[in-house]
């Protein structure tokens, strides 16, 4: 029971951040931006104390170590690769379109509204 009061505590601290940016319309954004990153922390800080908080924030940590590992396209394959992209588009738009074209003939020769 006590985890479940934490984790709502928590939340509403995330919450009053976020308000906070809003309510605080009139002061600097550096203010705002203050409020919202000392709910996000208190939020955090009470969300470790619960097992809950511990395993979701382990997990998001492991999700950080993998997203480093991602090895990224060069500039020279994204390009290549976005040219293949768009040459398939267009290659499927042709054959839809012919596709599109003769179904719309059947139907008109089946229906008997031939030109």
């Amino acid at each position: 029971m006590v985890n479940k009061i934490k984790l709502l505590v928590a939340v509403l601290l995330l919450i009053a951040g976020l308000a906070g940016f809003y309510l605080l319309a009139d002061k600097p954004t550096v203010v705002r931006i203050l409020a919202v990153l000392a709910g996000l922390g208190a939020s955090i800080a009470v969300l470790w104390t619960t097992p809950v908080g511990q395993r979701s924030l382990g997990f998001i940590g492991e999700a950080v170590v993998e997203a480093r590992k991602v090895v990224w396209p060069t500039r020279k394959e994204t390009i290549q690769t976005t040219l293949v992209v768009f040459a398939l588009v267009v290659v499927m738009a042709a054959f839809l379109a012919v596709v599109d074209i003769g179904f719309a003939f059947m139907v008109q020769k089946l229906m008997g509204r031939g030109a």
